[in-house]
């Protein structure tokens, strides 16, 4: 009996778009997409508030007008890759497509979907940030265990330097090297708090009630150089760390900052019949992302990099 092609592409869309948001460490950013509106396609439209301050009341005319503005702005999402896959069907069978299936593309997605996805992410919010000069909200040159230098304070700086202008809820994200630091300096007293991402909810340490993401080193870059699949010496795909790259030790910021959109574009599967090039399984993975973050909140975030500041900044 012949597998229901389009049926097994929906489940694997769906199951795909799940599975991103939940193992991508920055998949708590795609909550802020309720936001956007996003009708198919590489372009969103993200709404821009402002509203201006309060005013003297007047007993004998009332409030004073206040202004609102709401505009939406129209983004168009850079990232569009994907891969094709082909499976013989001499090493399988109708009754275990689904399977084999299921299994070449989970792992496909979590050793080189996932990964690249979070890099690019946080090197674009690295990239802004920097770019933006805001005072006090990039600091250069800290080694976590070097001596003389306390973890606990760099982290407690960055959180000032947000609480100044923002008390919302923030998420600080960091590398293994720099948690290591903090429970060591904490040893037995750093507290843990629940953090959701993706409908799943996972304890992770906390600093004055800030969820710490561990984030793999290999993520944490102020730049990255994304291959593209074809060009002699990027066969392979994926990313590398940038050429004029910094390692970032954490960054912080409020959970609303970052809006960040992935989306899978209908998943197609040929069967051995209808694959026109071999005979063989067919699955073509497409997928479309991007992240922003408005002007506006450019000076929400705080960017601790190990490096020392370019001679330029």
């Amino acid at each position: 009996m012949a597998i229901n092609t389009l049926a097994t592409a929906t489940l694997f869309m769906n199951t795909l778009d799940k599975v991103a948001i939940r193992e991508a460490v920055t998949g708590w950013m795609d909550a802020n997409t309720g936001q956007v509106i996003y009708n198919g396609g590489s372009e969103v439209k993200i709404p821009k508030m402002s509203v201006q301050g309060l005013g003297d009341y007047d007993r004998d005319n009332g409030y004073q007008q206040g202004g609102v503005t709401l505009e939406y702005e129209t983004r168009k999402m850079t990232q569009d890759r994907g891969r094709k896959f082909q499976l013989d069907p001499i090493d399988i069978n109708e009754n275990n497509f689904v399977t084999t299936a299921a299994a070449v593309m989970g792992e496909f997605q979590r050793m080189y979907v996932v990964p690249e996805i979070d890099a690019y992410r946080i090197s674009k919010i690295a990239a802004e940030t920097i770019e933006a000069k805001k005072a006090g909200m990039v600091q250069y040159g800290y080694t976590p265990g070097a001596t003389g230098t306390s973890a606990l304070r760099k982290m407690k700086e960055g959180v000032k330097a947000i609480r100044e202008l923002y008390n919302g809820p923030l998420v600080c994200h960091a590398t293994p090297d720099f948690i290591m630091e903090l429970e060591m300096e904490l040893a037995g007293k750093i507290t843990n708090t629940t953090f959701s991402k993706g409908g799943v909810d996972t304890a992770v340490p906390s600093v004055d009630g800030v969820p710490i993401v561990s984030t793999p080193s290999n993520r944490m870059y102020t730049a990255i150089t994304i291959y593209d699949g074809k060009t002699a010496g990027q066969e392979q795909g994926g990313y590398v760390k940038g050429t004029t790259a910094k390692d970032i030790n954490f960054f912080i910021c409020p959970r609303t900052t970052p809006i960040a959109v992935t989306k899978q574009d209908i998943m197609r599967i040929f069967d051995p019949t209808v694959n026109q090039k071999l005979n063989a399984w067919q699955m073509d993975y497409r997928r479309f992302h991007d992240i922003w973050v408005l002007d506006n909140k450019l000076d929400s975030i705080y960017m601790n990099i190990k490096d020392a500041a370019p001679s330029e900044v």
